[in-house]
């Protein structure tokens, strides 16, 4: 007789299907905002293109993507009206995205939606479980590239908790 086993957690799994919820429930709120065109690597690049225009090469080193996959998000976000991609006036290999008027828009509403879904899963829990969540996300990240990259995201504070 074969001796029982116990089930293994499925952590990731978990995660997988968080992921799901969250990236349908931006694409819903967004398409509901007025863009029905989101992609799940929108949020980053135009957060990080809302501070400031960034070469293509930069802006793959802040995703952790390489710089032709930066180019492809670039890419997208200009066939869409949100970016321009120009040649830099200093270094004519260096090409520069920058978001557009329709751009800066779209990273607005995209922050806001953000913002929502943070606060919403901050009320579904106590301050205690989010910080929790929090300890064990970073504990999951197993390589060097994404820990460097949460270690630049703030955890949960009094502040971020009301």
């Amino acid at each position: 007789m074969a001796a029982e086993s116990t089930p293994t957690y499925r952590f990731g799994d978990l995660v997988g299907l968080a992921r799901q919820s969250w990236l349908g429930q931006m694409t819903s709120r967004l398409d509901g905002l007025g863009y029905a065109d989101y992609r799940r690597t929108d949020a980053a690049a135009v957060r990080l293109l809302w501070r400031a225009p960034l070469p293509i090469g930069h802006l793959g080193t802040a995703l952790g993507v390489t710089r032709q996959a930066a180019r492809k998000v670039a890419d997208g976000l200009e066939q869409r009206g949100y970016a321009t991609i120009q040649r830099d006036s200093r270094d004519a290999r260096q090409l520069n995205v920058t978001l557009t008027a329709v751009g800066r828009d779209y990273a607005r509403a995209v922050i806001v939606v953000i913002e929502e879904l943070n606060r919403e899963v901050a009320r579904r829990v106590s301050p205690a479980d989010l910080v929790a969540a929090d300890t064990v996300l970073r504990a999951a990240l197993f390589d060097d590239s994404a820990r460097q990259r949460a270690d630049r995201v703030p955890p949960p504070s009094e502040a971020t908790l009301r």
